[in-house]
């Protein structure tokens, strides 16, 4: 006679692993045929269900609430909310999400202990997922299921949905606005990337650099510790000693040009005068200091909606999980402000 299983809730109670394993099935596949989602064949539905009765398995009111009844559930993945370029997206993904009766739902995988965890939960419980998947996507898709993904800015050819985000017109248009304002010795302030060799640039930092050196420039180029404040001031401080006749800053996002602003002034090099300093984002913060930031900006509302126009459709079946119809492009502009 085959031994029951061991049950691993409390109290003698099955749980999502304990149906999950008897069915030989991941818990995202539970959860879609208990709750009759999409996304499974008739056939895995039916086995799943059979082991959840022969368990007595209950799912919980609250997975019951994430994924039935009520308001549909939208992941959004981000990467550092710590960045205020997160913050911002987020606010502009709830603000249409609510206005379609949708709940969010948010995974920071830059401050998870373990990344994947969140990840797969974010599937588990999501109706659809938007976010940051960078190189990590194909193995971040597999945990997220057979739910909708919308890739933000992907790494390569994506394997779903995608909003790719382009600033190659608007790095031209910068180009054009350093040479008739007279700068001679621009320096790109990079931000290190997942898998290049040291010193490498990012695309970013190789669109910058080859726009620059078509309009005679020999830049200079760094790469910063980290994408943030603390290590764009210190790369700043950096260049500055060891190019004098530095004149431009133009950083890999804004948060590294307001640590370039900050360099700037405490080395007593003023911008826009003798330093002039461009970010790449357009973020409400480079607004609200002194001298305000130019930048290459992005409309986030924008993003938002593609992100949500793509996910939704492919959830209804309006449109497929993949391919060239489920991509969209968001343009950077260029923004000149006091600092350059």
């Amino acid at each position: 006679m085959a031994r029951p299983p061991q049950l691993t809730g409390t109290a003698g109670r099955a749980t999502i692993l304990d149906v999950a394993a008897a069915a030989g099935v991941s818990r995202q596949t539970v959860t879609r045929a208990v709750n009759g989602l999409p996304g499974i064949s008739d056939a895995t539905k039916e086995r799943v269900l059979a082991a959840a009765a022969a368990l007595d398995y209950r799912p919980s009111r609250f997975g019951r609430g994430l994924v039935s009844g009520g308001a549909h559930q939208l992941g959004l993945l981000v990467d550092d909310l710590r960045n205020p370029y997160s913050p911002e997206l987020a606010a502009a993904v709830l603000r249409l999400a609510a206005a379609r009766g949708w709940n969010v739902m948010l995974a920071d995988v830059g401050l998870a202990g373990d990344s994947d965890r969140s990840v797969q939960d974010l599937g588990a419980q999501s109706d659809v997922v938007i976010g940051y998947l960078g190189a990590r996507a194909p193995e971040w898709i597999e945990h997220l299921g057979p739910v909708p993904v919308v890739e933000l800015d992907p790494h390569g050819v994506p394997a779903r949905g995608a909003v790719r985000l382009d600033p190659t017109d608007a790095v031209e248009a910068l180009a054009d606005h350093l040479v008739s304002v007279g700068v001679k010795h621009p320096l790109v302030l990079d931000a290190p990337t997942v898998a290049r060799a040291s010193g490498e640039p990012s695309t970013r930092g190789a669109l910058l650099l080859d726009a620059l050196r078509r309009r005679g420039y020999l830049p200079a180029h760094v790469v910063a510790t980290a994408a943030s404040a603390d290590a764009g001031a210190a790369g700043t401080t950096a260049a500055l000693a060891r190019h004098p006749r530095l004149d431009a800053v133009v950083a890999f996002n804004d948060v590294m040009a307001l640590g370039a602003l900050a360099a700037c002034r405490r080395a007593h090099a003023e911008v826009p005068d003798r330093v002039r300093v461009i970010g790449i984002d357009g973020l409400t913060l480079g607004t609200l200091v002194a001298p305000t930031l130019t930048t290459l900006a992005v409309d986030l509302d924008e993003v938002a909606r593609h992100a949500v126009d793509l996910a939704l459709g492919m959830l209804d079946g309006s449109l497929p999980r993949s391919g060239a119809s489920v991509e969209r492009v968001v343009r950077h502009r260029l923004v000149v402000r006091e600092s350059a």
